[in-house]
Order: structure tokens, then C-alpha cells, then sequence
């Protein structure tokens, strides 16, 4: 696939069947999760939306796919759950490939300064919120996190820099505590593999 500003390529098992998400311009869009397994072993379930033109491409639970497209996000005022929500917006449906993966690429500009911090575990970590734009005048507001050799790099930089990057998309629980105790929820990001050079 050639480099765009937003790719997204999936490969894993269908978890559940495709359900009614919403309605926009005239169109039904459904979504179902998808797993997708880390080297470690670890899995991610990932959130996919399609068309319903899609729909009846897609296979039942159980059973794995190849799943193309760009990883978008959408401002939740529900008041519910996180409020950025991250999908991957299937373009294609394909045949399952061997093995599982899970590639990103992304171009955008960085709309915050960067955050380094150190983990418990002394690991080096730098959280980044990347803009990448969309057609139409629209974008999506995409959160990164970088470690090691890259977070020492992205802790450097200033709101407003151009970026390109390689990376995963991946579900992360954790636990938020309210004023009426705690409750287990699940935030999505893009852990980077590696920075490009511009075009």
C-alpha cells in the first residue's frame, strides 16, 4: 500500500459480531471488535467501524480477517467511558493473512507539547497527541506514546512539528477511581515504532 497520511493494517480474529454504531449522511455504519496478538503473546482488541455496505463481508466470530483502512478518533460526550475514542475505519475486508499483525503509518503535526516521564520500572516514556488531517477539512486528534531511544527524541521537540511514524495500535486497561469508587476502563493508542524522515 502506498504511503498516505493515515494507514492502518490489521490482521486477526473476529470477536464479535458486527453491531449497529450510527448513521451519518444517509449511511448505517457497524462496529465489532477485533483481536489482534502482540510478539509477547499479549492481545489487543481493537475497535473496527465499516460501512454497512461492508457488513455482509464481514465473518462471523471466531473466525480471522484482514481489515485495511486508517485509525480515526471521535470526541465521546456521552459523558461515558474515555472521552477520545479511537477506531480503525475498515476501507477493505480481506482474507486473513498467517500470521497476526498490526501495522500503522501516520503523518501529522504534534498539537501539544510532548510529556517524558519515567515508569516505575524506570523505563523512558513520552506521551504525544498527533493531528493528522482527514479530507474535507476534517482530522483526527491521535494519541502516541514513544519509549527508549524515540521518547529521549520526542521529549526534544514543540507543539507544531511535522511528524511521520511507524507503529501499533493497542488497548491498554486501567483502573479510574470516582468519587464512588473504581472502575476498569480501556484506553487506545499508538505505540511507536519508529520516527521517518520527512517527505
Amino acid at each position: 500500500m502506498a504511503w498516505q497520511n493515515n494507514t492502518a493494517q490489521l490482521c486477526g480474529m473476529v470477536d464479535a459480531a458486527g453491531v449497529f454504531s450510527h448513521r451519518s449522511r444517509g449511511v448505517d455504519y457497524y462496529s465489532f471488535p477485533l483481536l489482534t496478538r502482540r510478539l509477547s503473546g499479549a492481545a489487543d482488541r481493537l475497535n473496527v467501524t465499516l460501512p454497512g455496505p461492508m457488513l455482509p463481508q464481514l465473518p462471523p466470530a471466531g473466525w480471522r480477517l484482514t481489515v485495511r483502512g486508517e485509525v480515526r478518533s471521535f470526541n465521546n460526550r456521552s459523558g461515558e467511558g474515555s472521552r477520545l475514542l479511537l477506531y480503525v475505519y475498515a476501507q477493505e475486508l480481506l482474507p486473513a493473512e498467517d500470521e497476526d499483525r498490526n501495522e500503522i503509518e501516520l503523518a501529522g503535526t504534534i498539537c501539544r507539547d510532548p510529556t517524558w516521564r519515567r515508569t516505575p520500572m524506570g523505563r523512558e516514556i513520552c506521551d504525544l497527541m498527533l493531528a493528522v488531517p482527514r479530507r474535507y477539512g476534517r482530522g483526527d486528534y491521535l494519541p502516541c506514546i514513544a519509549w527508549g531511544r524515540n521518547a529521549q527524541e520526542a521529549a526534544q521537540w514543540k507543539q507544531g512539528r511535522p511528524v511521520r511514524l511507524t507503529g501499533r495500535f493497542q488497548s491498554r486497561n486501567y483502573i479510574k477511581v470516582t468519587e464512588t469508587g473504581s472502575i476498569q476502563r480501556t484506553a487506545y493508542e499508538i505505540s511507536i515504532t519508529s520516527f521517518l524522515p520527512e517527505a
